[in-house]
């Protein structure tokens, strides 16, 4: 199932409107950047453990490797809710930020 960005940022916003209201949560710059913190701690976490770095209580590689996907989910969709709650165009910061090296690329012939 392919989604483009837009539509993921507007599933994101909706679930973080029940997360908020289920936790009576206010969603500001503490709750964004916090929540941006913590998951990426948490990715960190199951990486390490996929990775043979940290203990696994006994988990068999394919649970280690959802545990590391869901982190990375959680991750994605706090920065789309982090980017709709500051109005970031993603798609167009991740271009003039990134795109240009591709620009740059396509006269060498690099990839």
């Amino acid at each position: 199932m392919t989604r483009d960005l837009d539509d993921l940022q507007d599933r994101a916003g909706r679930v973080g409107v029940q997360y908020a209201s289920a936790f009576g949560i206010d969603r500001d710059a503490t709750f964004y950047l916090g929540k941006l913190a913590e998951e990426l701690g948490e990715l960190t976490a199951a990486h390490l453990k996929l990775a043979g770095k940290a203990r696994t209580q006994g988990q068999d590689i394919d649970t280690l490797r959802r545990q590391q996907e869901d982190e990375a989910a959680d991750l994605f969709g706090f920065l789309l809710l982090f980017a709709q709650w500051q109005g970031i165009d993603l798609p167009q910061a991740f271009e003039r930020k990134w795109g240009r090296y591709l620009e740059r690329d396509a006269g060498t012939g690099r990839d």
